[in-house]
């Protein structure tokens, strides 16, 4: 660990942090098709047209929002075989909307779906035997369902995985194994593995120790506005590790992680002030302010 900052260990969260809470769920349509067309099509029993009439009711698009005739029509596609309806169906048991809550029957419709090769119910179900929600917690069948939707690109289970073998959920513990699924992931733009990985290349573990990767791996993540990130890219630029020692560029990104609320950041932010003078904490304010006003114009046009 740092002597000068405490270095952000890997925390388990879902959706979020390590592991993602929300499920992931099939919103897109399909079709072009008018609203009249596709709920005849659905009244005529075709699956396709009863998953897409279930999205409508989900999001509210063309009818009035009703989880409740959105389970309705999901059940009738997912009862036909329809994957993304079983995993959409899956996801309101899990969540009660529409339906009572049902772990259980949440399990065994994304199950349903996974066995036809859908990456998001392998991963929705990867997370219940993760969580041990509707099933018996267990981490063998949590990192192979995982591991179905990982080979298959998806970037949330190449992460998830890539925890599992880090913390040892899996046996035994690999961090060769965890830097190969973070890169796969982090490669993809998925700013949690960007940070592990660049953590991993900082302390050395399970890759050779590279601050230039550690910085570079820190950068991409913080960009997206990742806080751990940007507080570890503060660090690398007040060490010099990886980066040209640089005050003002220390507590450009320190003062943003603080400003998302990250204790240590405050902290580390605080005593920084201490060291630098007026000019150095003057361009550093300056220069966070330029980072917020770019990626606040930058959000607002996606």
């Amino acid at each position: 660990m740092r002597s000068f900052f405490l270095l952000i260990v890997f925390s388990v969260l879902f959706v979020g942090g390590c592991f993602p809470i929300s499920q992931k769920a099939e919103t897109t349509l399909n079709t072009a098709e008018s609203v009249e067309q596709i709920r005849a099509n659905a009244e005529q029993g075709d699956a396709a047209a009863q998953f897409n009439l279930g999205v409508m009711y989900y999001i509210g698009r063309g009818v009035p929002q009703d989880y409740s005739q959105a389970a309705t029509w999901y059940h009738k596609a997912a009862e036909q075989g329809h994957a993304k309806a079983q995993t959409n169906i899956g996801v309101m048991y899990e969540n009660g909307q529409g339906v009572p809550q049902g772990y259980s029957q949440a399990v065994d419709w994304y199950r349903k779906a996974a066995e036809q090769g859908s990456t998001d119910a392998q991963f929705n179900l990867g997370v219940m035997y993760d969580e041990g929600r509707g099933v018996q917690q267990d981490y063998n069948q949590a990192a192979a369902w995982y591991r179905k939707a990982a080979e298959q690109g998806d970037a949330a289970a190449q992460f998830n995985l890539g925890v599992m073998y880090y913390e040892g959920r899996v046996d035994p513990q690999d961090y060769n194994q965890a830097a190969v699924w973070y890169r796969k992931a982090a490669e993809q733009g998925h700013a949690k593995a960007q940070f592990n990985l660049g953590v991993m290349y900082d302390e050395g573990q399970g890759v050779q120790q590279d601050y230039n990767q550690a910085v570079a791996l820190y950068r991409k993540a913080a960009e997206q506005g990742h806080a751990k990130a940007q507080f570890n890219l503060g660090v690398m630029y007040r060490k010099g590790q990886g980066v040209p020692q640089d005050y003002a560029q220390a507590y450009m990104w320190v003062n943003l992680a603080a400003a998302k609320g990250l204790e240590n950041a405050v902290k580390t932010r605080d005593n920084l002030v201490k060291k630098l003078t007026p000019s150095q904490i003057e361009e550093g304010q300056r220069l966070a302010r330029e980072w917020i006003s770019t990626h606040t114009k930058a959000q607002a046009t996606q």
